[in-house]
């Protein structure tokens, strides 16, 4: 206090579970099939409780949950998903393939490390699309690159994942500051010391991960990904890990269908010729005069705006979540996060990807 002496106040902080950040999942059917789609916005792990959220295990449950519903294929959504934890993402590879490399990691001076999936049983072996784009990185690439190398499913997106394959470490400068901070003198370094490699020896850094099928994406014209950035590492190769196949997927068949149906397709049109003009005016000139420059900034916000439009389907497809989930929604007693599924599930019920995804299981 201001006269110098101090009183102690002990809260008891009350445990909030942000629950909207781990994996949920949902049934939607399409004439006579019912697709079975995983949401997954993090590679979360909690690493400091036992019994605390896994997204491996959280995803195993989801799954679970989908093949109760006997559904005939599984969307896994990995869109905006920035990744988290190495160790969690080869553990979900390892629920849809017997067992095998998953990732590989090298060091500046080292020799690489292969991180495996040594359990063989197989939670999910059915059809599998991996949904990415631009902002999906780091431990989300590591999936989307393992489904595809192993052939053991389809990944639909953008022209190209973020392309993180990089592991950054901060050094403290100086001397600690005090004991609790964690701060120092001179702050921090973040170094990179490591780099991930594909099971078949190309980096994810850089290139990211290319899609099987690639859909005209609204972020496009945006230039954030690494390889937009001017010092960002250079891609390049090691030798290729011991692994086989999981499929024999006819996919040249099936992107062919899927490219008949996007080329012909109103919206994604729209969107691919809005991008390309908003690409355009990404570096470019701008009018000093500041009428035909206000003029020129209301042209881009209605170009955006008409793209957010059109990616939302005007008949909304049917989507419902599993039998054990619908307490969840529709009766949870704490209202407020129940109108919060609710607004999630109505916003993914007019999503024209998640809609293409499904034509193309």
């Amino acid at each position: 206090k201001a006269d110098g002496t101090l009183q102690v106040v002990s809260l008891i902080r009350d445990e909030i579970v942000q629950d909207e950040t781990f994996a949920r999942s949902s049934v939607i059917k399409d004439g006579d099939k019912k697709i079975g789609y995983i949401f997954l916005p993090e590679f979360y792990a909690d690493f400091e409780r036992a019994d605390g959220n896994r997204c491996s295990a959280d995803v195993a449950k989801e799954l679970t949950k989908l093949k109760a519903e006997n559904v005939d294929g599984v969307i896994l959504d990995l869109r905006n998903n920035g990744g988290g934890s190495l160790y969690e993402v080869v553990q979900m590879v390892g629920l849809f393939i017997k067992t095998g490399p998953v990732v590989q990691v090298k060091d500046r001076d080292g020799k690489p490390v292969t991180l495996s999936d040594n359990d063989p049983s197989v939670l999910y072996d059915g059809p599998l699309t991996v949904m990415v784009n631009e902002l999906s990185a780091s431990a989300s690439e590591i999936f989307a690159a393992a489904i595809q190398d192993y052939k053991r499913g389809i990944i639909v997106g953008s022209t190209s994942t973020y392309g993180k394959g990089t592991v950054q470490k901060q050094l403290p400068l100086g001397k600690p500051l005090d004991a609790f901070s964690g701060q120092t003198e001179f702050g921090a370094l973040k170094l990179t010391f490591e780099k991930f490699y594909r099971v078949n020896g190309g980096s994810t850094q850089l290139k990211g991960v290319t899609p099987d099928i690639v859909l005209p994406d609204t972020y496009e014209y945006l230039k954030f990904r690494e390889k937009d950035n001017t010092s960002a590492l250079t891609w390049d190769q090691i030798p290729k890990a011991n692994y086989e196949s999981a499929g024999n997927l006819n996919i040249a068949e099936i992107k062919k269908k899927a490219d008949e149906r996007i080329n012909s397709s109103t919206a994604f049109s729209i969107i691919k010729n809005n991008t390309s003009w908003l690409g355009q005016h990404n570096d470019k000139d701008y009018f000093l005069n500041i009428d035909a420059y206000k003029k020129e900034q209301n042209l881009i916000k209605s170009t955006v705006k008409q793209n957010e439009s059109v990616s939302h389907l005007s008949k909304p497809f049917d989507m419902q979540p599993p039998v054990a989930d619908k307490s969840k929604f529709f009766n949870n007693p704490d209202k407020a996060k129940g109108e919060r599924y609710q607004q999630w599930l109505k916003n993914a019920q007019g999503d024209i990807y998640i809609n293409e995804t499904v034509n193309i299981m």
